[in-house]
Order: C-alpha cells, then sequence, then structure tokens
C-alpha cells in the first residue's frame, strides 16, 4: 500500500506503525501541514493517516490550513471512499468531518489511563485480539462530544465518551495512542502546549512520571499497536 500521512507537528508521526509498515513493504508519505502549502492528490495513494497535533480544532484563524485539511478528508473519505485511520486529532478531525462536535473535555486525558471497548468494538475487526480494557497514552484536552446514528463507537473511557469511532467499513480513529516509542514522551514533551498540558496534570515531574509509566507498559503498547494495525489491514483488504 501507499499510505498518505498528515502531520501537524514533526514530533508526532506514525512511530511504531513506522516498524509494522516496513516489515510489510508498505509505503509512506508525510506531509507536514505547518511546513507544506499544496496538499497531494489523494488519488496517488491507497490510505490516508491523519496524526495528532498540540493545535484544536476549531483554530482556523490561528491555523488556516485546518479548513483545507477538512475538505481533504472530506474528499478522501466521504467522497471517495479511501481508508482512513486518525489519531488523537486525527479523531477529532474526523468527528467533525462525519458531522459531529468537538469541544474542550471537561477533565483532559494525560498520562497513561484506561479505555474500555464498547459491544461495537468487541464485536468488530478493528478490535480483535484487543483486550476489553487496555491501558494506553492519552495527551489531550479536546474530544468529540457527538456525533451521527452512522458513527459507531468502539470504545470509551470514565473521563471521555467517545475514544473511538467507526465509519462504514473504511474509516478508523483513536482518540489514545497507540503508536507510542521509547523516545515518544521526551519528544512531545519538547512541545510548549504538551509540556505546559503534563505540567498542569501531573505536576513539576510530569515528563519523568509519564516516561516511566509508558516504559513499564511498553510491551503492552507495541502489542496492542501491531494487532490494530493487522486488524486495520484487513478492514481495507474486506472493504
Amino acid at each position: 500500500m501507499k499510505i498518505l500521512v498528515l502531520q501537524h507537528v514533526r514530533e508526532e508521526h506514525p512511530g511504531i506503525f513506522r516498524k509494522f509498515l516496513k516489515e510489510d513493504g508498505h509505503e509512506w508519505t508525510a506531509f507536514n501541514l505547518q511546513e507544506e502549502k499544496t496538499l497531494p492528490n489523494i488519488q496517488n495513494f491507497d490510505a490516508l493517516w491523519v496524526m495528532g497535533g498540540p493545535m484544536d480544532v476549531w483554530e482556523e484563524e490561528l491555523y488556516p490550513w485546518l479548513k483545507q485539511e477538512k475538505n481533504f478528508i472530506q474528499d478522501a473519505v466521504v467522497e471517495k471512499g479511501v481508508p482512513y485511520l486518525g489519531l488523537c486529532l486525527g479523531h477529532q478531525l474526523l468527528g467533525e468531518v462525519l458531522g459531529g462536535k468537538v469541544r474542550k473535555a471537561k477533565v483532559p486525558e494525560i498520562g497513561v489511563c484506561r479505555v474500555n471497548l464498547t459491544e461495537d468494538g468487541l464485536s468488530g475487526v478493528f478490535f480483535d485480539g484487543i483486550s476489553e480494557s487496555i491501558d494506553c497514552l492519552q495527551w489531550h484536552g479536546a474530544e468529540v462530544t457527538d456525533i451521527p446514528n452512522d458513527v459507531k463507537v468502539l470504545a470509551t473511557s470514565r473521563e471521555c465518551e467517545i475514544q473511538a469511532i467507526k465509519w462504514g467499513n473504511k474509516a478508523y480513529s483513536l482518540q489514545f495512542h497507540l503508536e507510542v516509542e521509547e523516545d515518544t514522551v521526551s519528544s512531545w514533551g519538547r512541545i510548549d502546549a504538551y509540556a505546559n498540558a503534563l505540567k498542569k496534570a501531573l505536576g513539576p515531574n510530569g515528563l519523568s512520571i509519564l516516561e516511566k509509566d509508558c516504559m513499564a507498559n511498553m510491551k503492552a503498547f507495541e502489542k496492542n499497536a501491531e494487532r490494530v494495525y493487522i486488524n486495520w489491514l484487513q478492514t481495507t483488504a474486506r472493504a
């Protein structure tokens, strides 16, 4: 497959998924929306992945390219049926494009947190082989709060009801992060917005606390990431 990956900052890339893509011989092309102007032709790709970022979906005046990105996702996913995988901001963008609402979270989720699969999540292909409850990295202060009836919620948490969604047979997104690698926390911690949110949530030693928590869960993170990656490929093949 040839996958187009939309990045909002250099630090948020496909992470551990890069390893799986390389092993399987798939190609991926990164496009940084803050650094590049003209989006590629989606017809040259087999799938679209959209990564996370420190900006919010409603900050179109501050980040004018957000509107262009939403139109691009609309065209690719809704009009052309391109297989989609969104993470964090990529999840929120898909939710809004499909007609949902994204708002500031009442309680930001930052840290290693528990996510629970819904009945739709347990019965579908995307989370096949994943435990009913998993620990994962969360680092967000906004969330999808409303979705249309044709969008299915696949996972939820105590603080955030819509943790993963599915639309049709080819569009999936996650509020939480599965792509974690050993340097993910230190890398993201250099982004001012993330560093400030982390300090507010976990205190002045938040970075070291989160690094330690992630390292303790790294094997499980990689196992779950690989399983979901394989499942996503299966959904694109079935579709």
